[in-house]
């Protein structure tokens, strides 16, 4: 009896000596960032935020993206320590909202031990959050289990992974710490649903490893993008009009990018049924851990950069075997590209029309008011003629463009009859031009007509107004 008293005292002990020796590499991460104005690019406000991070190998703090997106400064402090260092952003990946800090003092390091990568847990395996959420400055430690593994969208991106859903407590603030098991980390908090009871997700490991290996040569690539369009094929009569028999499961082509390397690979309606050996599901699922089920592009998002994926395909009722690199991160292939971060949104001011590339900040901020014109860019690829749209974002209000006041979110597809690849090759038709009037027309026909003399003498007058020190960020 004693016995086992003594063995369940040593068990408690050293529990107890493990989680202290993981506190001991939890850091609190201390943020100030500027806040760019999409809607009035020429502004921008300063916020203070914290967020959690954990020290892994090589001296190296991990964390989320945006923890630190936007910085200006950054401190960091570890457990139990009331003293502040400053940190350094050395690599962001802002696909998977995953970023690593180093800090130049050495001296911030000792005493700590680095936190070891896990594999994916299992659907029930029990985890331990460390952070130091809101509502307090101390350290936060909640325990739960994971309680669904498939692919979600990252809030930060707006991009599709791999997650990992907990019911443990995760509140702003919690952010970029280590989600615990068995001692080493098996995911990195990242986001939790509003209005929920305890649901939260974690950037797992394997999305944690793919960044890691990534940045080993001393650069970030990216998560590869296939630049497809693709159909589930979960209805009896399109199968078989694509000669697919019940044993043959798989997903449809339905669309390629322009600038993709898979244009010379795939065709519109080839059937994809395989990616590395891995059977496709009806459903565009691949099974990944035994008997669960994700989106098959898991198999995708395993390979760095400059690898390939080996893919069977069935084509006008053959089957054969592809042999696919990956070359292109989603931004590469999309005409409006995914959320921006640590960049300043650009503009260029004509007596008050200001211009601007689209871009997915810009639509949140707008909203309701972008035309389907603007929307419907959403879904477009990139082509090699047009790589970017370009919108007329507002009119700064002034005598010279009276009547186009209320103007806003208008795309522009000819200026002056000339249609242009992107942002900058419409500024260099809109400077270079020496003409009386600068004629801009939509898709669907509408014009705007700009007087170059009265926008070039009231310029400078609409910038005072306007407290606008600069009429172009267009870099």
């Amino acid at each position: 009896m004693f016995g086992k008293i003594f063995a369940l005292s040593l068990l408690f002990c050293a529990t107890l000596f493990a989680q202290d020796m993981i506190k001991d590499s939890i850091v609190k991460i201390y943020t100030v960032s500027k806040t760019p104005s999409y809607s009035s690019p020429w502004n921008v406000s300063t916020r203070r935020s914290h967020g959690s991070g954990s020290i892994i190998s090589g001296n190296r703090i991990l964390t989320n993206a945006h923890v630190v997106a936007n910085e200006t400064f950054v401190e960091v402090k570890r457990f139990g320590q009331t003293k502040r260092y400053e940190a350094e952003v050395e690599f962001i990946s802002h696909q998977a909202d995953l970023a690593l800090l180093k800090v130049k003092e050495k001296e911030f390091f000792q005493g700590s031990k680095p936190l070891q990568l896990g594999n994916l847990p299992k659907i029930q395996q029990k985890i331990v959050v460390y952070g130091f959420p809101m509502g307090g400055n101390s350290l936060s430690v909640s325990t739960g289990i994971v309680s669904r593994i498939e692919h979600n969208r990252y809030a930060h991106s707006r991009e599709s992974f791999l997650a990992i859903q907990i019911d443990a407590a995760v509140n702003p603030g919690s952010s970029g710490g280590p989600a615990m098991s068995n001692g080493k980390i098996v995911g990195v908090v990242m986001q939790q649903i509003t209005r929920s009871q305890n649901i939260g997700y974690l950037v797992p490991t394997t999305i944690i490893k793919h960044f890691l290996k990534d940045v080993e040569d001393g650069k970030y690539d990216g998560f590869g993008n296939l630049g497809i369009d693709i159909q589930r094929m979960q209805n009896q009569a399109l199968r078989e009009v694509y000669k697919m028999d019940k044993n043959t499961t798989g997903i449809r082509v339905v669309d390629i990018a322009q600038v993709s390397n898979l244009s010379k690979l795939l065709q519109k309606d080839d059937i994809l049924l395989s990616i590395d050996g891995h059977p496709i599901q009806n459903d565009a699922t691949v099974e990944f851990m035994p008997q669960q089920y994700t989106l098959f592009m898991y198999y995708v998002e395993q390979k760095q950069l400059g690898d390939s994926v080996e893919m069977k395909i069935l084509r006008d009722g053959k089957k054969m075997l592809v042999s696919i690199p990956i070359v292109h991160i989603a931004d590469d292939d999309l005409l409006v590209n995914t959320l921006e971060h640590d960049v300043m949104p650009r503009y260029y001011i004509y007596g008050g029309y200001v211009f601007s590339p689209l871009s997915k900040n810009l639509l949140v901020v707008s909203g309701r008011k972008s035309s389907l014109d603007v929307k419907k860019s959403l879904l477009e690829w990139a082509t090699p003629q047009k790589d970017e749209v370009v919108v007329l974002l507002r009119v700064l209000a002034d005598k010279s463009n009276r009547g186009d006041h209320g103007i806003s979110m208008w795309q522009i597809d000819t200026i002056n009859g000339k249609k242009f690849q992107d942002f900058k090759e419409f500024l260099k038709i809109l400077q270079g031009y020496k003409g009386k009037y600068i004629i801009l027309r939509n898709a669907r026909g509408i014009e705007i007509a700009i007087d170059t003399k009265k926008a070039q003498k009231a310029q400078q007058k609409i910038l005072k107004r306007y407290s606008i020190r600069s009429a172009s960020d267009a870099n």
